[in-house]
């Protein structure tokens, strides 16, 4: 089985990318994040034809989940429990879906950007991630992968110039330390060993042509329970996703993470 993950940046204006990323690739299961839509909204229709099934969570034009899959969506759930809210007043955001899917539990997680380390999101993000590490702690011993956009850059490693985030979210010890409870807590980090340096960055920035120079972060990740570790055959980052020479229409500033089950 194969499956991905992709912040898209908008399903509604990049689905024909999507449609080749499934194509191209023979992918199973598509986890997405940022589709910025209701779900209503969504144009399906092509996936529907290709054989997919698609769950998805999305309230309006920001944030937004969803699960495309052509090898069932089983006990679909939205959000997981404790799920933290946000604004005012306090909502649930569109952050979290959940899906068995081939055997596989798969979660499209997108975690809170945090914005800056004296803003009320970046406590909202500490507090997300600490749920869900409560959560998640309920499904390591069955075949589950955490997979989406974490907004966290684990090592100094993962983003291209460390001196350039020092005053910055998503390298902080605080966002750091729950990133790697996960991993204290038995998760295993799937694709770093086969996307080593600079080839697991994941995004860059649109600004002053950040791709072109690989000036780019690793923050997109797919955490494996140890039952699911060991069917990893394979994981590699399709960079040809976002790179604005390949394909119609601007790309997401995000990259797919692509990674094999035997």
């Amino acid at each position: 089985m194969r499956i991905a993950t992709w912040n898209v940046n908008s399903l509604r204006s990049r689905i024909d990318r999507v449609e080749a990323l499934l194509q191209r690739h023979d992918i199973d299961v598509l986890a997405l994040q940022e589709t910025k839509a209701r779900e209503d909204q969504l144009p399906l229709m092509g996936l529907q034809s290709l054989g997919y099934e698609v769950a998805a969570a999305g309230y309006n034009q920001w944030n937004g989940v969803a699960l495309i899959s052509r090898v069932g969506l089983e006990n679909v759930q939205v959000g997981f429990p404790r799920m933290p809210e946000y604004g005012d007043p306090l909502t649930a955001e569109a952050r979290a879906i959940g899906a068995v899917c081939g055997g596989v539990r798969i979660w499209s997680l997108y975690v809170p950007n945090g914005r800056k380390v004296d803003d009320p999101h970046y406590a909202y993000k500490l507090e997300w991630l600490r749920q869900l590490r409560a959560a998640a702690g309920e499904w390591l011993d069955e075949e589950t992968a955490l997979v989406g956009d974490w907004n966290i850059a684990p090592l100094d490693e993962d983003v291209f110039d460390i001196t350039a985030f020092k005053h910055s979210t998503h390298v902080t010890a605080p966002e750091r330390e729950a990133f790697q409870a996960f991993l204290d807590d038995g998760y295993v980090d799937v694709v770093r060993e086969h996307t080593p340096g600079t080839d697991g960055y994941t995004y860059w920035d649109y600004y002053r042509q950040r791709f072109e120079r690989n000036r780019g972060m690793r923050i997109d990740f797919v955490l494996g329970s140890a039952s699911l570790e060991k069917r990893v055959t394979g994981a590699f980052i399709d960079r040809d996703a976002r790179d604005p020479a390949q394909g119609e229409g601007k790309p997401s500033d995000h990259a797919p993470v692509v990674v094999d089950l035997g």
